[in-house]
Parts: C-alpha cells; structure tokens; sequence
C-alpha cells in the first residue's frame, strides 16, 4: 500500500473503478479471495478444486484432490502461509499457500452438508467455520483440532466476520439472523435482526435470501449484512440487492441501503474502503456490479458494470484492487484508481 499522509491509499476513487485483469478457470467460479501478502487470488470452483492465481503474472495453479464437491468457501492465516478451503462435502482442507506442488497439509472432516463460510481469527489461532447443518464450530489453526461447536441458527450459514475486538464472531443464515458469540465460552451474546434478507414463498414452497454478506467497520461501530429482498419468484430471480446497516454496540437497524433499478440480484459480498466507502457485490439476471454507498448516503453514489454475472468479491490488502468471482469462468481484478495495470 503506497498510503497519503492521512494513511487511504493513494489514488482512491470509486469513480475510477475499471477491470484491469482477467484469467479464465476450468469451471464456473464460486468464491474468491486474496492472500494477505496480495501475492496471489485463490478461486473455489464448480469442481473440487481451487484455482491460485499470480498476481503478477496470471499464471494459474490447481490445487486439487482433496475435495470431493465444489469449493463454497475460503480462508488465511494472518500471515498468509495457509489456506483453507471448504466444500460442499462438509469437508475443510488446509494447504501451503505459496506451494509449488499442492498437497492437502490436513484434512478436517468438519460438518454435515455444506462449508459455507470460513474466517481464521487475528491472532491466526482460531479457525472458524459454518455451513447448512446450522452449526458453528471452532478449531484450533495449528492442529485442526475441535475446540468448540455453537448452535443457535435455524437456517444455513452463509456468512461471518471476527469482530475487530478479537473476543466475538459474527455469523448470518439463511432466515435473516447475525448472531454474535463470544468466542471465549460460546455463549450467544446477541442478535442482529436482519430477517428482512429472509423470503419465504408459498407457492415454491421455499425459504429464500438470508445474510450472504458481513462487513464490520475497523472500530466496530457499524455492521453491515446484504443479501436480497422483494423476492417475488425466488426460483425466477427476480429478487433486488439490498443491504441493512447496524449499530455495532446496541445492534439496532440505522438505515437501509438501497440499489434503486436494479430488479434482479443479490448483494453477494461487503467490503469496506479504507476511507469509510461500503462496497458491495452484486450479481444476478441485471448481470454483475460492483456499488459503492458513502457513510452518510442510502443509495449507492457509484456502480461499475461488469462483463459476467459475479457471485463473490474480496478486497486486496492495499486497498486498491478487488477481486470478483464469475460464472462464465473467469476471475477478475479491478482497480479503484486511474492506474492501468
């Protein structure tokens, strides 16, 4: 990161957002994400594999062999040395980040159904994870040793986020709930009431949408969760994004944020800029977009267009680049400056 004196990266800007890269895979992809040395972008798959890619030069590595279903979910230690994957298999595996021939380090036989959603903890002990069984369970990073399992969701986990306190986690399901844990006990400590993510349809006879994004600001003041609402044929697609904004401490609903003319999607990821924007990834039939919203403004002040439907999105640690994940088999990198490449 290459900071200004009032320490935001230089160049930011939103407005200037523009695709500077792309690298194909060998399947549609699911998720996405960065090492935290911003050496690379991993991407789960509609397979069994990931998918690394170099940064500096696109040149692509599978790692492969260990999953039997596709790869829902991803995560780092700290230090950027490991990576986790977890599949649709219920199956977590955790690899050498920066290896020149893949092979699965450890195997953890982790939940019933599928690993939604991973994150390791700051000081990189904590493994976590959660998935359709509606169960969060904790492991230890070194040993994947079982520390501690935490029930309490009546839908699927699609979403968490360590609080920047290092003492809770914060998790979303299917049926609207963000439940924070405290990760000493695994005592439920609250919930954040997001249900208007939640659709159920009669007709289809489907529960539909839930929290499929979490984005906490660094201080831990405000908690913003995405997904969709206005579900009125769920199978059909025609759903909108949208995204609730929360008071960190006291857990009340502040405002709703809202993506007017956008009749098919769902606000799949939230990240936030170092200078306060929230950023959300949107895809669906009105294709993929990248929105941007300002602290104090309830609809997004920018959108960039992107060539494919996406379906996940993950920030680089300089603050600049950010990685989508697409269906029609690619892995994208734009910049939010004027730069080029």
């Amino acid at each position: 990161m290459n900071p200004h004196a009032d320490g935001l990266p230089a160049g930011l800007d939103p407005k200037q957002a523009h695709v500077v890269a792309q690298w194909q895979t060998e399947r549609p992809v699911v998720c996405c994400r960065f090492d935290p040395q911003g050496r690379y972008v991993f991407c789960g798959l509609e397979g069994s594999s990931l998918q690394r890619f170099n940064l500096g030069d696109g040149k692509p590595l599978a790692y492969a062999g260990a999953h039997e279903s596709w790869v829902f979910s991803i995560a780092f230690s700290p230090d950027g040395g490991s990576v986790w994957s977890g599949g649709g298999d219920g199956r977590i595996v955790v690899w050498e980040t920066a290896a020149a021939t893949p092979k699965p380090m450890r195997t953890i036989e982790a939940h019933q159904g599928w690993v939604r959603a991973l994150g390791v903890s700051r000081d990189g002990a904590i493994l976590a994870s959660g998935g359709n069984d509606r169960l969060v369970k904790l492991w230890d990073a070194k040993t994947g040793a079982a520390l501690r399992q935490m029930s309490g969701h009546s839908g699927h986990i699609y979403s968490m986020e360590f609080h920047p306190n290092g003492k809770t986690l914060l998790t979303g399901d299917l049926m609207g709930a963000v439940n924070e844990w405290d990760l000493a006990s695994g005592k439920l400590l609250g919930t954040f009431d997001a249900k208007e993510l939640h659709s159920y349809n009669g007709g289809q006879q489907v529960d539909f949408g839930g929290v499929r994004g979490l984005a906490i600001t660094p201080d831990g003041k405000f908690l913003a969760a995405g997904g969709l609402y206005k579900a009125t044929n769920p199978l059909g697609a025609v759903h909108e994004p949208i995204a609730l904004l929360f008071d960190g401490g006291t857990r009340k609903n502040l405002k709703t944020l809202l993506t007017d003319g956008i009749t098919g999607g769902v606000l799949w990821r939230l990240r936030y800029l170092a200078d306060g924007t929230l950023t959300g990834a949107c895809g669906g039939s009105n294709g993929g977009l990248l929105l941007f919203w300002k602290a104090d403004a309830p609809k997004d002040f920018h959108r960039l267009a992107l060539p494919n439907i996406l379906r996940d999105m993950d920030l680089h640690p300089d603050g600049l680049r950010i990685a989508t994940a697409h269906h029609d088999r690619h892995v994208r990198i734009t910049r939010l400056d004027a730069r080029k490449a």
